[in-house]
């Protein structure tokens, strides 16, 4: 991802239309669209690689499996055109490996979950944020997932990754403050339904790229 604003866009709308037509309104704000299971499973996986044309693409399947059967969801989605997948650490390093050699062979990225932005990631992911980021660093990822939700869990993850990426969910609708996370650390913001769900989505966009310069005169 060439780094624009910091900002990339979770489109989690379930119409290929409505991906496709707020992709070509929102391009020049975000650095990438992430796109999931909602619009995948709706849209089909092709809409992988119309989106693919237009911006660089995160896959956030958080894919959790074996070795064998996280290799053949990664061919998958990145043969389709994404530009990066997103995977859980707490199948194992050899799960976790499979989708890193998957991600080389296609000159693609992979962010590793340490903790997600919702309150109940709490509850058991918190307790191991610390050892799935190490673990994501042996593994030979690209970066990892880090909540905006908590940026005093974003400034831990960065202490034991180095200059690896954090890629940060849970700013606008779930809470979390854009000037906070990129102060602890994060590299890119996630946001999504503050942004495609807003009466003026470009607005809302510019509003967010506004707060992040204003972040870095401060720093």
């Amino acid at each position: 991802m060439n780094k624009k604003n910091s900002l990339i866009l979770a489109l989690d709308v379930l119409s290929r239309d409505k991906a496709l037509e707020l992709t070509e309104q929102l391009v020049d704000h975000f650095d990438a669209i992430k796109v999931g299971y909602p619009l995948i499973l709706h849209a089909g996986l092709g809409i992988v690689e119309e989106i693919s044309s237009i911006s660089p693409v995160i896959a956030d399947l958080k894919i959790a499996d074996t070795p064998n059967t996280n290799r053949l969801i990664c061919e998958a989605v990145l043969g389709a055109g994404a530009d990066a997948i997103i995977a859980q650490a707490f199948p194992g390093k050899d799960s976790l490996v499979a989708c890193a050699d998957c991600a080389e062979s296609f000159g693609a990225d992979l962010f590793v979950v340490t903790e997600m932005s919702h309150p109940g990631a709490e509850q058991f992911m918190a307790p191991l944020a610390e050892r799935m980021a190490r673990l994501a660093v042996e593994s030979g990822a690209s970066g990892v997932v880090a909540p905006a939700t908590r940026p005093e869990r974003i400034r831990m993850i960065r202490s034991i990754i180095g200059d690896k990426l954090i890629i940060s969910p849970g700013v606008g609708a779930q809470g979390g403050s854009a000037g906070e996370a990129l102060q602890a650390g994060a590299d890119y913001l996630i946001v999504g339904r503050s942004v495609y769900g807003s009466a003026d989505p470009v607005a809302q966009a510019k509003e967010l790229a506004a707060q992040v310069e204003q972040s870095r005169r401060s720093n």
